[in-house]
């Protein structure tokens, strides 16, 4: 009798050798920058229960009635400003497309590694890119979101998304989800070589620089979100990293929304009581984002500096994301390869 182990090697000759996939995941973007556009993405993003916890009836009448109503045209206007016209897609989507491409280029020697891109809302979708390299022959998939810290609201959500993609498919990929890299002594090192690669450009020397990052309901935080605490250990790894002591490197969190208590210190009104108490030259540093987008790009390159500039302040300078410079791709790469350890 022939051995089963022997059936099952034929077996997996004659089916040829798999390939393992790479789907690099950001927040998202709406596909067009007008109110249409921004309407159908914020529809999306708002319906979530991890990034607004309570769906019930009212959110609903407020989300329906009011926020899509108004808002999509004062935020169309927003992404106007910083839109790729040449591309006719917002800059996340450029960059975040940059990362893929210069990904799958870094690991080429691991020829079957399949690498793509998608976007948690908006487009590409992630079931689309899923089912993408499922099609190519990926029996296995690696999902990295693109959020250095965790936090149900962002890197929570794509896994559900993800899993939720593998619920209609028969014959599923085998997941992994890469964990967050919010100290990571790479993330360290290449923020710090970021920053002062920037700084050593400006005509001018900062007075302090602010480590702004993405808010979130406190709420959501003392119900056991760890992501205030995972951005408190970016910022002490990169204060002890560039030499600098907590009055030079600030904290601070920023994009709230509705009324609720968010994280604090807030960025706008620290950036706005700087500027009152005599500080006159800033740099601000956004840690907490993987590439430019909407909230780096308009709300502190554009919103918080004309705000430090209304209230006395002189210079500020808004430091680039990582994006797709080398510092940022070695980073994703190193990352990539070791959570594919095993399968590479």
């Amino acid at each position: 009798m022939t051995p089963v182990r022997n059936q099952n090697s034929k077996a997996a000759v004659a089916a040829g050798p798999q390939r393992v996939g790479v789907l690099l995941v950001n927040l998202g973007t709406p596909d067009t920058c007008d109110a249409a556009g921004v309407r159908v993405y914020l529809k999306e993003f708002l319906s979530d229960p991890r990034v607004i916890e309570d769906q019930g009836l009212l959110w609903k009448l407020i989300l329906n009635g009011i926020i899509l109503r108004i808002r999509p045209a004062r935020k169309a206007k927003d992404y106007a400003k910083i839109w790729n016209n040449e591309k006719n897609e917002s800059p996340l989507k450029t960059i975040t497309r940059s990362q893929a491409e210069k990904l799958a280029e870094a690991i080429a020697d691991h020829d079957h590694v399949a690498v793509d891109w998608a976007m948690r809302y908006g487009n590409p979708s992630i079931r689309s890119r899923l089912e993408a390299l499922a099609a190519q022959g990926c029996d296995r998939i690696l999902v990295v979101p693109l959020y250095p810290q965790y936090s149900a609201a962002t890197s929570a959500t794509v896994c559900d998304e993800a899993f939720r993609a593998l619920a209609g498919m028969r014959a599923q990929p085998t997941l992994r989800i890469s964990p967050p890299y919010y100290d990571d002594p790479d993330y360290i090192e290449a923020l710090a070589v970021s920053i002062n690669a920037h700084l050593a450009t400006l005509p001018f020397q900062p007075e302090l620089i602010v480590a702004s990052f993405h808010g979130m309901p406190k709420a959501y935080v003392d119900k056991g979100d760890p992501y205030f605490a995972q951005c408190v250990a970016t910022t002490e790894a990169l204060r002890k990293r560039l030499g600098l002591d907590a009055s030079k490197l600030l904290l601070t969190f920023q994009s709230r929304f509705g009324n609720a208590e968010w994280l604090q210190p807030y960025t706008d009104k620290t950036i706005e009581q700087l500027a009152k108490d005599g500080i006159r030259r800033i740099a601000v540093v956004t840690p907490g984002f993987s590439a430019d987008c909407l909230e780096t790009l308009e709300e502190i390159a554009q919103e918080n500096a004309e705000i430090f500039r209304h209230n006395g302040g002189e210079q500020f300078a808004a430091i680039p994301c990582l994006n797709d410079s080398d510092a940022g791709m070695d980073v994703i790469r190193q990352l990539v390869l070791r959570e594919l350890q095993g399968w590479i």
